[in-house]
């Protein structure tokens, strides 16, 4: 398989990975086709921080929504979080509900479509063209021509209605005000999105899972799991052929990178929300996961810091938290600072975020048992990514029931204009399809005087710190063997089980000769 013995001294590539959100590069330190150091390059400057310097603060709903194509309902959610904690401004609990539904759509939207759009397909390479269930695998993953990738185009694009009966449009929506949202709730629109989220789970049910919902989500531990998964319906499901295989060619057994783990939180909880609260006030819980001592700490925002020694940003010491931080480029192509993208860090600790950060933290019994036994890694993440969906009907479910017992209720309690200007600072965190998404303004003399985001694919693909310890991403790919770097679908596994959604970090620029995989 592939070419043996290829790199038999060190050698250093340059990776460009597509098929994510947004383009990616990385250079590898290879020997004996073994990665040994890996460095994860942003390649350009996109500069959203400085865009919405000096604007009305309300202008932050409008341009943060465009920083991904694909989760800007969540940017827009934290936007809003972060002027209404700025503001001090109450809102109602059908406002939450209505925005919970749409980031829950969005969220099952990505995860079905990373799955079988994005992560999936590296299954069909002609590597793995003499594996047992390559014919399998081909038949149900195949781009534009497999069945899971034929209907998870179709089904994907029916949950995203729900945002447009609420928001009017997507991607780029712009219905969340501080205060609340701009649609009312009705009896017409609340069926309307019942009845989609009943087709959509009814074909993950069938399709994706083989098995209902509910035994589903009672599988509580990994011996559950695996008998479970070797049922003639599950076997055969999305899921059931992605483990299959995946396990079979050791991705359970690979990417692992930091043990720590980070979740925000998940879904506002309508009754009791307080924006800015440090107390914990989710349906899913938010927290720290020590990976080293396996206790889940409550989240801290004050523990988020952000160093750009290793970036093209003008260096400051340290890590600085974002109220503190900037973000003024700086770029040294000739030094050993190599990306645009930072590096964030929780209590100085490189961390992991996304469903399985999620998952373990909120205390799914499977996932907690599946990573005692094995560790993190590529396989597990991606089918956290597929669980966390059956989980995210229920959520709408009961954000849907809600909104039908509380039709009469406000969705938008309006401040006086004069609010608009007033100063103060913020914080909005929300978890992301992708994980742990956080927005910070700080408003002097009526206008945005400094606005950071971190999103998740910044803490998974961070560079070195000040201290020079290397980001998830980087530390994932270190070991990790590369039969052939010209088709490195190893990397591909490892990266993509991540989710990565480069356009909210970076984006391309040329750099020169790299080696690109296309399969």
């Amino acid at each position: 398989m592939g070419k043996e013995n290829k790199f038999m001294t060190s050698q250093t590539v340059r990776i460009d990975l597509n098929r994510v959100e947004g383009d990616l590069e990385f250079e590898l330190d290879i020997e004996n086709n073994v990665i040994t150091d890996a460095r994860c390059i942003g390649t350009l400057y996109r500069g959203f921080e400085q865009i919405l310097l000096n604007r009305a603060p309300r202008d932050a709903m409008v341009i943060t929504p465009r920083v991904c194509g694909i989760c800007g309902t969540a940017h827009l959610y934290s936007a809003v979080l972060a002027l209404e904690h700025a503001w001090q401004l109450p809102v109602p609990p059908n406002a939450t509900r209505i925005r919970n539904l749409c980031l829950m759509a969005e969220g099952v939207q990505n995860d079905l479509r990373q799955t079988f759009l994005f992560f999936t397909v590296d299954f069909c390479d002609d590597l793995y063209q003499k594996h047992e269930l390559y014919d399998e695998v081909v038949s149900a993953f195949a781009p534009f021509e497999g069945a899971f990738h034929r209907e998870t185009l179709e089904f994907s694009k029916k949950m995203l209605e729900i945002v447009a009966i609420f928001g009017g449009q997507w991607p780029h929506s712009s219905y969340m005000l501080p205060g609340g949202v701009v649609t009312e709730p009705t009896s017409q629109r609340v069926i309307d999105c019942l009845d989609i989220v009943n087709t959509v789970s009814q074909w993950y049910e069938q399709r994706i899972i083989g098995d209902t919902l509910d035994n589903f989500l009672a599988l509580d531990s990994a011996e559950a799991f695996f008998t479970w998964v070797e049922k003639e319906k599950p076997a055969h499901s999305g899921l059931g052929i992605l483990t299959r295989f995946a396990r079979s060619i050791s991705l359970h057994q690979r990417g692992v990178g930091t043990p720590h783990m980070l979740s925000f939180g998940a879904y506002c909880d309508p009754e009791t929300w307080v924006a800015g609260a440090q107390s914990d006030q989710h349906w899913v819980k938010s927290g720290f996961y020590n990976g080293e001592t396996g206790i889940i700490s409550a989240l801290n925002q004050n523990e988020i810091t952000e160093h750009v020694r290793y970036s093209w940003f003008q260096d400051y010491e340290g890590g600085k938290h974002p109220w503190q931080g900037e973000t003024v480029p700086d770029y040294q192509p000739q030094t050993d600072r190599y990306t645009w993208a930072k590096a964030p860090r929780y209590a100085d600790k490189v961390v992991q975020t996304g469903p399985l950060a999620e998952l373990l933290i909120d205390g799914d019994a499977l996932m907690n048992d599946l990573l005692k036994q094995e560790g993190g890694n590529a396989w597990l993440r991606q089918c956290a990514r597929i669980r966390r969906v059956a989980y995210t009907f229920a959520h709408i479910r009961r954000s849907l029931e809600e909104l039908l017992h509380n039709l009469n209720e406000p969705h938008i309690i309006a401040p006086s204009p004069s609010v608009y200007t007033q100063d103060g600072e913020g914080y909005g965190l929300v978890t992301a399809a992708r994980g742990a998404l956080g927005h910070w303004v700080r408003i002097r003399d009526g206008v945005i005087d400094k606005y950071q985001i971190i999103t998740p694919t910044a803490w998974n693909a961070s560079p070195k710190d000040s201290q020079g310890v290397r980001g998830h991403w980087e530390q994932s790919l270190i070991g990790l063997a590369v039969d052939d770097p010209e088709n490195p679908v190893e990397i591909g596994h490892v990266i993509r089980s991540h989710d990565p959604c480069l356009v909210c970090t970076v984006h391309f620029v040329g750099t020169g000769k790299k080696i690109t995989y296309r399969p």
